[in-house]
């Protein structure tokens, strides 16, 4: 099995829909799909009946509602050599699986791979990208790395023990979950690549009014991971810069809820970085798998 595509969900079915149609149009028949159902009732049962046919998926209840409980509890069943966790409204453009298996084909010393987020409507979305390729570090980190389209080999998520269920959905500290986890990936000395290439689809919700009600918590969890990991001033002070630019040009063109989403998210940068937390030394230790590691990985 050379895939283990994790997807954590709960509320959405048509989407999944898609997501696994897109799979199926990769054309490949070596991987798996572990779908973590957060959901009270059995919404999925019908689209898990559909699929289960056409490749193999695996339906893993859960009652923690935590995107990041969800994708460790899916990387314990997983069982191939490259591991994913795309959000259960993504959609892979066909050859997606191609070119990730090149990669990391090519550099067996190659651990974590990453794209950008495209947009639906076209070009990119969901945040700031860099445009060149290449190794990721402490410094651009934060303009190479999205949870939807965060590749690794398994042995390298296991030893980091995963995703830290502090972080991310379901958590006071919503987001900067990938950030954190390919940091310590960095520091654990795995070779980390941001290939601009690589793009999964997902829908940009950038200043629509659900971004602006989670914005305070999306941004708390960024300024968490940015005071954790002890970048430098430089890196950072822009991160609380840009959302008072975006406070004052959205209030001289009178769009209060852009104003809103800015505001919400310069508040929890600061909550984020000056949580008492932050600035403590951090590891988590090696997750256990369910299935042994084998072959070429």
């Amino acid at each position: 099995m050379r895939f283990s595509l994790i997807v954590a969900t709960r509320g959405r079915v048509r989407e999944l829909d898609e997501l696994f149609a897109s799979l199926l149009a990769q054309g490949r028949t070596d991987f798996e799909v572990i779908v973590v159902d957060q959901n009270e009732d059995e919404r999925l049962a019908e689209v898990i009946t559909r699929y289960v046919q056409k490749f193999p998926l695996f339906w893993q209840r859960s009652s923690v509602l935590n995107a990041n409980h969800a994708r460790n509890l899916g990387l314990g069943l997983a069982r191939g050599g490259i591991v994913a966790f795309p959000d259960d409204d993504c959609i892979l453009p066909p050859g997606v699986l191609d070119l990730v298996d090149a990669a990391f084909g090519y550099d067996i010393r190659l651990q974590i791979l990453t794209g950008p987020a495209a947009s639906p409507e076209g070009g990119l979305g969901s945040g700031r990208w860099r445009q060149e390729g290449g190794a990721i570090t402490d410094e651009n980190v934060w303009t190479s790395v999205i949870e939807f389209n965060l590749f690794l080999r398994r042995a390298a998520a296991l030893a980091l023990g995963g995703f830290d269920e502090k972080l991310g959905p379901g958590t006071p500290l919503g987001s900067a979950e990938g950030n954190d986890l390919v940091l310590r990936g960095i520091r654990a000395g795995q070779k980390a690549i941001y290939d601009p290439e690589l793009r999964i689809i997902h829908p940009d919700k950038r200043l629509t009014p659900e971004a602006t009600k989670r914005a305070e918590t999306y941004g708390r969890g960024l300024g968490f991971v940015l005071r954790r990991h002890g970048v430098r001033m430089g890196v950072w002070l822009p991160y609380f810069v840009r959302p008072i630019g975006g406070i004052l040009l959205s209030a001289l063109k009178l769009n209060l809820l852009a104003a809103r989403y800015y505001a919400a998210t310069l508040r929890g940068r600061l909550a984020g970085f000056r949580h008492k937390d932050a600035p403590l030394p951090f590891r988590l230790s090696p997750m256990r798998s369910d299935h042994p590691l084998t072959g070429p990985l």
